[in-house]
């Protein structure tokens, strides 16, 4: 249902400023980390850059009508919208129909053209708990009658998601559930013992996945294995590491020769470090900031309880995911494949991102 013209105020400008900053910044370091690997492999440097263009295009447009949108369309939407996002991740693990790309069955497509509907449930989930919380916010001091059934549902997606396996986006919707959860009012013993019994079943899945027990290892002592767990987090650093202040210069980057993996989509942080330097990375990281600052704003500026749930999990999925990301880039984090938002390469992410962030833009538009 669109909104009639002139009943609500304008959507926050600072949240339409930084993100186009962001993506701004984003399209640029799309190009310039993956020129090198795009002329190698395709024979046009400009690949990644256009397809990037496009993506981004596409998602303006989407964030636009979504912003143009009462935000309570989405309410009603919500069980529907989280229906199909498990029979998605269902679909993605039969074999011949789900399709691999570095290690995980995460995606469905035919081609170089792709969703991976993990992206999807990120938001979905988001949508169904701001309802959830929003109708039965006085049993959320029942862990068996109000906390319960909420995990009940994230517990089967993220493990859907695991079975791909994805640790990176099912540890951020993870994170950015259990914000909104936590601003639902939830008994913080409840919460503690939570994440008690999280803390064991990561342990769980670590020592179920090998290659997930390297990848602690290594974020311990990377130079333990320097040609095999420890080489990304230590060509990352050897790209963050030279940027200075200042920077080496746009393009001039060393690293995006072969050495640093995914320079493009995971590890786009440190070629922008490495290129900008310290005042470019603190710039971007000040953008994002302001985007979660004005989100949070929103959230609490709201009077509705769906409206406020949802505006705080949209700006928990940027922060989770942000924080994961350039933890990771700068040795804080073991090695996980999460994309920065806005900014990585990316269809489904940056168009469902750019999506979400029209949905929040909306939800200003009531804010006191």
């Amino acid at each position: 249902m669109a909104q009639a013209t002139g009943s609500r105020s304008h959507p926050d400008f600072w949240i339409i400023a930084a993100t186009l900053g962001i993506l701004a910044i984003g399209v640029v370091m799309v190009y310039s980390a993956s020129a090198v690997a795009a002329f190698r492999d395709y024979g046009d440097a400009f690949y990644y850059f256009k397809r990037q263009l496009l993506f981004a295009a596409l998602g303006l447009a989407a964030m636009y009508a979504a912003m143009n949108v009462d935000y309570t369309f989405w309410k009603k939407w919500a069980l529907p919208g989280l229906i199909v996002c498990f029979a998605l991740l269902c679909l993605v693990l039969v074999p011949g129909v789900g399709v691999v790309r570095g290690g995980a069955r995460s995606w469905l497509g035919i081609g170089s053209f792709g969703i991976q509907p993990s992206e999807f449930m990120k938001l979905a989930m988001i949508v169904f708990l701001a309802r959830y919380l929003s109708e039965r916010q006085r049993e959320m001091a029942s862990f068996t009658r109000g906390l319960l059934p909420a995990l009940a549902v994230l517990g089967a997606a993220f493990g859907l998601i695991m079975l791909q396996p994805d640790l990176g986006t099912g540890a951020v919707m993870i994170g950015a559930s259990l914000m909104v959860i936590y601003a639902a009012g939830v008994r913080l013993a409840h919460l503690a013992a939570l994440a008690l019994a999280g803390l064991a079943g990561l342990a769980a899945l670590i020592a179920a996945a090998p290659y997930r027990l390297q990848r602690i290892i290594a974020y311990l002592d990377p130079w333990q294995d320097p040609q095999g767990a420890g080489y990304q987090a230590i060509q990352s650093l050897y790209a963050v590491g030279p940027g200075g202040l200042l920077g080496l210069g746009l393009g001039m980057s060393r690293q995006k020769y072969s050495y640093l993996p995914e320079p493009q989509t995971d590890f786009i942080f440190s070629i922008l470090a490495e290129e900008l330097g310290f005042v470019g990375g603190a710039l971007l990281i000040l953008l994002f900031l302001l985007l979660v600052w004005r989100g949070m704003r929103t959230a609490i500026a709201v009077a509705d309880p769906f409206g406020s749930f949802l505006a705080a999990g949209i700006v928990a999925i940027f922060a989770v995911q942000v924080l994961i990301n350039i933890g990771v880039v700068i040795g804080l984090l073991p090695v996980t494949g999460i994309t920065l938002p806005l900014v990585s390469y990316g269809g489904s992410s940056l168009t469902l991102l750019l999506t979400a962030i029209g949905i929040l833009l909306n939800i200003s538009r009531s804010a006191r």
